[in-house]
C-alpha cells in the first residue's frame, strides 16, 4: 500500500511517500531524493523496496522551500534542483530524515538510501544519526569523509560519472577503509530508469548489493 503522509518536522510539515509491504515489515528505510524532488521514480524506488519487505518513507525534502515541487529532467530543472538543496542545506536536510526516520521505528531497524544529493544526506545519516545507509552517486560526499561513522555505509559509483572523478571515489576508500565502496561502468544517475543514463545491470547488481547489505545491517 503506498499514500502520501504528512511527517511533522523541525522545520514545518513535510509530505512523505510511504510504501508498506503486504506483511510485517522486516525493517524500515528512509528514501532521499535526487535533486528533482519525490517524483515518480523516487516514488518508484520506494514501492520497490516495500515490494521486498521494507517499510518506506520517501520525504519530499523542498516542502519546507516550495510544497509539492516536481522539477523536470532537464538544463532548468537540474539548475532549479541545485539551487533549492542549496537553499535548504544539509542541517535541515538530516532533521526531515530523522522525523522520518522516527515515524518509521515502530517497523524496527531503520535505514537510508539515497541518490544523486540524497546520496550524500545518507552519508550524513550514517555519520550523524546512526542509520545503515547506502549511497548512491553523492557527489558532495568528499568534504564529509573525515566525518566518524555511527553507523555502516555502502557506496556506489559510476565509473564514466564527470561529477565524481576517480581521485573522489578514492578518498572514500582511503579516509573510510572500512567501508564498502563500488564502481560500475556506468554514468551518474545509472540506477534511474528514465533517462539515457540508465544503465540496467549496473543498477541491478548495486542493488542487489544493496539489499544484503540491508538485510545484514537492519536485521
Amino acid at each position: 500500500m503506498s499514500q502520501w503522509i504528512t511527517l511533522d518536522t523541525a522545520h514545518g510539515p513535510v509530505r512523505a511517500w510511504q510504501a508498506l509491504p503486504d506483511g510485517p515489515a522486516r525493517a524500515a528505510l528512509v528514501v532521499i531524493q535526487e535533486i528533482f524532488g519525490a517524483n515518480a521514480h523516487i516514488r518508484r524506488v520506494a514501492d520497490q523496496y516495500a515490494a521486498d519487505g521494507y517499510a518506506v518513507l520517501a520525504p519530499a525534502f523542498f516542502d519546507p522551500l516550495e510544497p509539492g515541487l516536481e522539477l523536470d529532467y532537464d538544463a532548468a530543472g537540474t539548475a532549479r534542483g541545485k539551487a533549492l538543496v542549496d537553499e535548504l542545506g544539509v542541517d535541515r536536510a538530516v532533521d526531515i530524515v530523522d522525523a522520518a526516520a522516527r515515524a518509521l521505528a515502530g517497523h524496527g531497524r531503520v535505514g537510508t538510501v539515497g541518490y544523486c544529493w540524497g546520496g550524500t544526506i545518507a552519508m550524513l545519516a550514517a555519520q550523524r544519526l546512526g542509520l545503515p545507509s547506502a549511497s548512491y552517486y553523492g557527489a558532495r560526499n568528499v568534504p564529509f569523509l573525515d566525518i566518524p561513522f555511527k553507523a555502516p555505509a555502502i557506496f556506489h559509483f559510476g565509473a564514466q560519472d564527470p561529477s565524481i572523478p576517480a581521485a573522489a571515489v578514492a578518498a572514500h576508500r582511503e579516509k573510510q577503509p572500512s567501508m564498502q565502496v563500488y564502481v560500475y561502468p556506468a554514468d551518474h544517475a545509472f540506477n534511474r530508469e528514465v533517462g539515457a543514463h540508465y544503465h540496467a545491470p549496473s543498477a541491478a547488481l548495486a542493488r542487489e548489493r544493496t539489499l544484503a547489505f540491508f538485510s545484514e545491517t537492519l536485521r
